[in-house]
């Protein structure tokens, strides 16, 4: 299937191109060094309708359709994992919201996240329980009018930075997974604290917390959905999410594969640039064929998605998160390998694409959970 983008998707590729190379990367190693979130960036970025941006337009949002989000997602990647990939990743929850919440959560919440004006989180992983979501102990006890959440959440994306969140719990532990529902809750209240993770091997300047939830108050109108359907209403959102790892993955082999060609045509050995190697060149085309080959998956992810194909979307897009992580991870490793010592220091951004790649092989499901969704497709 080939996928020819029409001429707004190719300028929406542009757009996200110029501001990613004019305003993003000259920073990246600043924010990355310090641990920053790039909370100015973000501004920028919502003026260019590069926050959230598949967002209805009636809540602030461009409302671009899948493959185009995907195109945002590459290219703010391509830019940087850190800075680019906060700015991806202001939206991490927007989807529930316009899918379940009533009209003044979207209302309320959605244009703030488009505007650039802060960020949203959404708490499911716990200490104990990364793959396994049905497995949560964090639990929501009801009391008058409203919930009372008590529990913990681990690798929570945009834990400290934001102003809202979607607090996963357990409603119904009985039912397993059929009892967790979903809170919206502002996070400067009484028994939400969240915590910075600072040690990460990677996307330094991404936001990541523990959060501790003690005694949580959420009055009942806060319920995403329906009570004790969260598990569902999450589950619909995990292919568009794999999609946009997918994206990420090939944006930051995209940079790592651009940062190769550049050093080995500027680098000579044997009085010669060593792009003229066969070694140098084999590995450039391996490297350039597996860019391509992972944003096809990542498209093709994208076009089933937007055609509404629900099981060929939850295959595809497990495929091309699969495929694509996994090859970045290999691409940024051969692009240090081409710099050579010099890509093992930090005077050369693909040390921090290898760290940052690796990232994309975890989160929003293992590569082995991946195999497991796909193998139970086919067989």
């Amino acid at each position: 299937m080939s996928f020819q983008l029409t001429a707004e998707q190719r300028a929406i590729r542009d757009a996200v191109r110029e501001f990613g190379d004019a305003e993003i990367r000259p920073v990246a190693a600043e924010y990355e060094a310090e641990h920053r979130y790039p909370s100015e960036l973000l501004a920028a970025a919502a003026d260019l309708d590069l926050v959230a941006p598949h967002v209805p337009e009636a809540y602030g949002g461009a409302g671009m359709d899948p493959i185009s989000t995907i195109i945002v997602t590459e290219e703010l990647w391509r830019a940087d994992p850190g800075v680019g990939g906060s700015i991806a990743a202001a939206d991490f929850g927007t989807g529930m919201l316009v899918e379940y919440g009533d009209e003044w959560m979207c209302e309320e919440w959605l244009p703030r996240v488009t505007a650039g004006e802060t960020p949203i989180a959404t708490g499911i992983s716990e200490p104990a329980h990364g793959s396994n979501v049905a497995g949560m102990e964090t639990r929501a006890r009801k009391d008058g009018t409203e919930w009372v959440i008590d529990g913990g959440k681990m690798w929570i994306t945009n834990g400290t930075v934001a102003d809202v969140a979607i607090v996963m719990a357990k409603t119904s532990p009985e039912k397993d997974h059929n009892g967790i529902t979903a809170f919206l809750t502002p996070t400067d209240v009484d028994g939400y604290e969240a915590t910075a993770i600072t040690n990460k091997l990677g996307i330094k300047a991404q936001d990541t917390a523990e959060i501790v939830l003690d005694g949580l108050r959420v009055p009942e109108a806060n319920v995403v959905g329906e009570v004790d359907e969260g598990f569902y209403q999450l589950m619909r959102f995990f292919a568009p999410a794999r999609a946009d790892v997918a994206a990420q993955a090939t944006g930051v082999a995209q940079a790592a594969l651009e940062e190769a060609i550049a050093y080995a045509q500027a680098r000579e050995q044997f009085e010669q640039p060593i792009s003229e190697f066969q070694a140098i060149r084999h590995k450039i085309a391996e490297m350039a064929t597996n860019v391509e080959a992972a944003r096809s998956l990542a498209y093709r992810a994208g076009a089933a998605l937007e055609s509404g194909e629900d099981d060929r979307a939850t295959r595809l897009a497990s495929m091309a998160k699969l495929f694509a992580s996994e090859r970045a991870v290999d691409v940024t490793d051969e692009a240090l390998q081409v710099h050579g010592g010099a890509g093992y220091v930090s005077d050369h951004p693909v040390e921090r694409f290898y760290r940052d790649a690796r990232i994309t092989k975890i989160y929003d499901g293992t590569s082995e959970i991946q195999k497991g969704i796909i193998a139970e497709q086919l067989l």
